[in-house]
């Protein structure tokens, strides 16, 4: 038997990173993946593909709209969707070697195989194909993710009624798709899918789409989605979803209690998503699990457990990649008796859709439920020189700021390029900048960042310049 000082289990965002940063810290490290490429689902049927596809069908949409404006003919405009899904597995596929290689450069032995306990300190890799291994560890990293929820009167068979993993592959553009569900993964796929020509419903249960964040951002991502041609229905309550032949029939409540019936080619169903610890064998570990599937940590990570750790989706928090990769640097050097921080307020998330949508902090309404004072300063993209030049025009950046200190308490954005905007928001956050501290910092003219400082002027008194 193999010992280590640090053994985790997958190789997602949050597991590979937590493996290097414990290999760049002097541990004997091992790596555990259940499938043969790393990476998870974030590299291989997630974050990566699905941005892939959204940057293709963006390219299209805009030849198709917006290039004879900037004055380039493209002539008769075709669209080889089998070819647009060959790409983004390219991609998946340069980005998952890319893993194996820094697991090489940090020499982290890899094992390839279902990960489960034996005991607290034992773990046991059974391959597909060949004899189970053993391996032990001093501390433990779970690291093992998430996988699609669904809803129990679906049954999601992977041909009419799919998941996102399903919809980053299918063989060709289907002309018809309901989208069961208005947050994040729903909206990027819907959004793909509207742009290169299919007719999209999307159905969401809430009153909002991206319910759980600031309630401007959905507004006008909802107005922007519209023009795509996608149809909403919110407020609307899912009853029933079936496959037949070619189609899948969906059932569903309106606000006003009617039924309603849509039908598709496909229908996908995107409500979230439930920790994944199949397999695990747990109980061997002396490790349990919450209501909601998810393995109790405290403050440091650990599991009841104290040399077992639990990062990323399968413990509280927002199910996101950058998190999980956080928390494996943190746990990391937990494990070598350092003292590091996390900030979850301070976690930004990001929908990838055009325009894009980023937000780091407390939402308007987060601020009025903890009866916390507060200004908030806007700043619409249609002001912009930068965006008008780029015919970005959508959107506008949202700062809010406490009505007393000024500290800034939120930043929230939809427009061309937020989900690289929204690191300026959380660098001035972390160092627990003023309004007026992002107003006096000078941007570069013309640039789409310039929205930020002039909604920040906004913030500090209605001082924005221009507008």
């Amino acid at each position: 038997m193999s010992n280590y000082d640090v053994i985790v289990i997958g190789s997602g965002p949050g597991g590979y990173v937590a493996a290097i940063r414990a290999a760049q810290l002097g541990n004997k490290t091992a790596l555990v993946e259940k499938y043969s490429t790393l990476g998870g689902t974030c590299l291989n049927v997630g974050c990566i593909p699905s941005k892939a596809l959204l940057d293709s069908s963006e390219h299209y949409h805009q030849a198709k709209e917006q290039f004879s404006t900037h004055g380039i003919g493209v002539g008769a405009l075709s669209l080889d969707f089998p070819q647009m899904v060959a790409r983004k597995g390219e991609v998946v596929s340069d980005t998952t070697a890319g893993i194996d290689f820094l697991m090489k450069k940090n020499s982290i032995d890899v094992h390839h195989g279902l990960g489960s306990f034996l005991d607290a300190n034992t773990v046991q890799v059974t391959p597909e194909k060949g004899e189970a291994t053993q391996i032990s560890g001093k501390n433990i990293i779970i690291a093992t993710g998430s996988k699609p929820s669904s809803l129990p009167f679906i049954k999601i068979d992977k041909k009419r009624v799919i998941t996102s993993t399903e919809a980053l592959s299918l063989a060709k553009l289907p002309k018809s798709m309901i989208v069961i569900g208005g947050g994040v993964i729903g909206l990027e796929l819907g959004s793909v899918y509207a742009r290169l020509g299919t007719e999209v419903t999307v159905i969401e249960y809430q009153d909002s789409l991206i319910p759980t964040m600031d309630r401007m951002l959905g507004k006008e991502l909802l107005r922007s989605l519209k023009k795509l041609g996608i149809k909403f229905q919110l407020s609307t309550s899912v009853k029933e979803g079936k496959a037949a032949g070619r189609s899948v029939t969906v059932k569903a409540e309106d606000k006003k209690g009617e039924e309603q019936t849509f039908k598709a080619e496909y229908c996908l169903v995107s409500v979230g998503r439930k920790p994944y610890t199949d397999g695990l064998n747990l109980e061997a570990a002396g490790i349990s699990t919450d209501e909601r599937g998810m393995i109790p940590v405290d403050d440091m990570l650990r599991t009841s457990q104290q040399h077992i750790y639990a990062i990323g989706d399968v413990i509280r928090g927002a199910m996101l990649a950058h998190k999980a990769e956080e928390e494996g640097v943190f746990v990391a050097e937990v494990i070598n008796g350092e003292h590091p921080h996390m900030d979850y307020n301070l976690i930004p998330g990001v929908v990838y859709t055009w325009p894009e949508v980023a937000a780091v902090g407390k939402t308007e309404e987060q601020l009025k439920a903890e009866n916390i004072s507060y200004k908030s300063g806007s700043f619409p993209f249609k002001a912009s020189g930068r965006a008008r030049a780029s015919m970005d025009t959508e959107g506008q950046v949202k700062v809010l700021a406490h009505a007393d200190t000024d500290e800034i308490l939120g930043v929230h954005m939809i427009g061309p390029r937020a989900a690289d905007m929204i690191a300026e928001a959380v660098v001035a956050m972390e160092f627990r900048a003023s309004a007026e501290d992002v107003s006096r910092m000078c941007h570069a003219h013309p640039t789409f960042t310039e929205a930020i400082k002039e909604a920040a002027l906004a913030a500090t008194g209605d001082r924005a310049l221009h507008v």
